[in-house]
């Protein structure tokens, strides 16, 4: 699933001019934006990755708060979507945008959820780095999780569970709800004994905070798999910056995963892939062994309105519903594997 990087704001239309001056020089990027109500991220994510080489990014609405140092999620307010165009073939370019307006053009007229007008400006990568991290405040999950951009500070308390995060161009920042979600999910299991020393696998690892909060909470093997190669360098990177290498590796792929069945399973996708991967994801679970409890599963990226085909999916592939969690409109489900 896709999430949750930014670059600066007050974009204004670089193209609709005609103008391209700088597009072709080399070190500059044209940046697409888009202002999407949150049902509609995935469907504008998909036109805008399209054209985009590098994917999209997603910036959710939050409001600073405690003088700065943490974030509110703004249910109200509309994500931005955004992606970036190389600025070498200027002409290439501009085909681009002009696809990009068409096909957001064909989705606004179905009218299903309030979807912004493209935006385009000129960004030169001398700009880039320190720009968009400006998005990026500390952000606490639960009661003991900490999500720190390694640019942020932050004095923790001595409960607190700090993850160190460069997302980059990945996904997971623990700005969105299906992330925090996940995370609350994750801080219980590990309240009931269920981490510790525990095989995790991460289905669609992003930037790896799901992979990485594991390790922190005492998983001793966690394995990372996801189709797109900024994914797993991104995981791989913040491993590292975490200092949990050691038990969290990286791959590119999707399942089923290498190795035996896994105690714990995190899936934070969108509804129609956990739809399709339900059997493969219940295969990915570990059964019950000597009358103990079987593995477990935390899926999310579900919209309310779709929650009900992914459990039906569940259950028919042998994942029985222990659990639930809703945040705004968006649902993580807790399932447990069936013989």
């Amino acid at each position: 699933m896709v999430e949750e990087t930014a670059a600066p704001t007050g974009e204004t239309d670089a193209l609709s001019a005609e103008k391209d001056e700088g597009l072709s020089a080399g070190g500059s990027w044209l940046e697409l934006a888009v202002e999407a109500d949150p049902e509609a991220v995935e469907a504008v994510s998909e036109i805008l990755g399209r054209v985009a080489p590098g994917g999209v990014s997603v910036q959710a609405p939050f409001a600073l708060v405690d003088e700065g140092l943490a974030a509110m999620p703004e249910r109200a307010k509309p994500a931005v979507v955004r992606a970036y165009l190389p600025g070498l073939d200027a002409s290439a370019t501009r085909q681009a945008v002009r696809d990009v307006r068409i096909a957001l053009g064909h989705l606004q007229a179905f009218e299903l959820r309030p979807i912004g007008e493209l935006r385009t400006r000129v960004v030169h990568e001398s700009d880039w780095a320190a720009a968009w991290k400006r998005h990026f405040p500390v952000l606490r999950v639960g009661r003991r999780m900490v999500i720190r951009p390694t640019w942020r500070r932050h004095r923790p308390e001595p409960s607190d569970v700090v993850l160190a995060l460069d997302p980059g161009m990945a996904f997971g920042t623990g700005l969105h709800p299906t992330t925090r979600l996940c995370l609350r999910l994750l801080e219980e299991w590990a309240d009931q004994g269920l981490v510790e020393g525990s095989r995790v696998l991460d289905v669609g690892c992003g930037s790896g905070i799901l992979a990485i909060a594991a390790a922190r909470l005492g998983a001793s093997v966690v394995l990372g798999i996801d189709t797109d190669p900024v994914a797993v360098e991104a995981t791989t990177a913040n491993a590292r910056r975490n200092r949990v290498a050691g038990a969290v590796r990286a791959c590119r792929g999707s399942l089923p995963a290498d190795g035996s069945p896994y105690d714990l399973v995190l899936a934070n996708l969108i509804a129609s892939l956990l739809i399709t991967l339900a059997s493969e994801l219940r295969a990915a679970v570990r059964p019950a062994q000597g009358g103990g409890r079987a593995g477990k599963l935390i899926a999310s990226g579900i919209f309310t309105d779709r929650e009900r085909e992914v459990i039906e999916a569940f259950e028919q592939s042998g994942l029985r519903l222990v659990g639930r969690r809703q945040e705004g409109d968006w649902v993580a489900l807790e399932a447990e594997r069936v013989g």
